[in-house]
């Protein structure tokens, strides 16, 4: 059993070796939405996963959760799914804190990768947004797409991109860095 395992796996891995991961420029793009933060996708498939705020009637964030992550299934025809345990709390989750002395304003990280905090509030203009390190200021993110090598028995993750808009200006900002 283990070695039917482990030769499925190294025949896996030897054909995934020379598959040109697609472009991000090749995903396609979820549905705008009213309360949408970001999204993420992977160059493993098209599935998407999507951040959009928990705002409440007073148009203040839930403060018990102010961000629901999602999937978008497109390898399933399009159609949207909650994360599981395992993705909300291993990889695609958020941890959030409320600021303090900031109301309707929380401090995060995502589970997967603690380096950069991020920022959800509602801004100025009553919008809900998502700001994050992006050249090393923190933007309004609005798009990731993370590459992603399989040709090892582990996936690792080749480079990550962000796209955004300055928080100040609204220029498109964009950036790719490797954890």
């Amino acid at each position: 059993m283990i070695s039917t395992f482990y030769n499925a796996t190294v025949s896996l891995a030897q054909k995934n070796k020379h598959v040109t991961p697609p472009s991000a420029d090749q995903f396609p793009t979820p549905p705008d939405a009213e309360n949408r933060l970001f999204y993420i996708q992977r160059s493993s498939n098209t599935n998407t996963i999507l951040y959009d705020a928990n705002i409440l009637e007073d148009n203040k964030l839930d403060t018990k959760s102010p961000v629901h992550a999602y999937w978008i299934r497109y390898t399933e025809g399009g159609k949207k799914q909650e994360l599981s345990n395992i993705q909300r709390t291993l990889a695609y989750g958020l941890h959030t804190n409320p600021i303090k002395g900031e109301p309707n304003a929380y401090e995060g990280h995502f589970l997967a990768y603690r380096k950069r905090k991020f920022i959800v509030k509602i801004d100025a203009k009553g919008e809900a947004v998502a700001l994050f390190p992006i050249n090393g200021k923190m933007q309004v993110l609005k798009r990731v797409f993370v590459s992603v090598d399989e040709s090892g028995m582990m996936p690792s993750v080749v480079y990550i991109d962000l796209w955004g808009k300055d928080a100040t200006t609204g220029k498109e900002v964009y950036e790719r860095f490797k954890p």
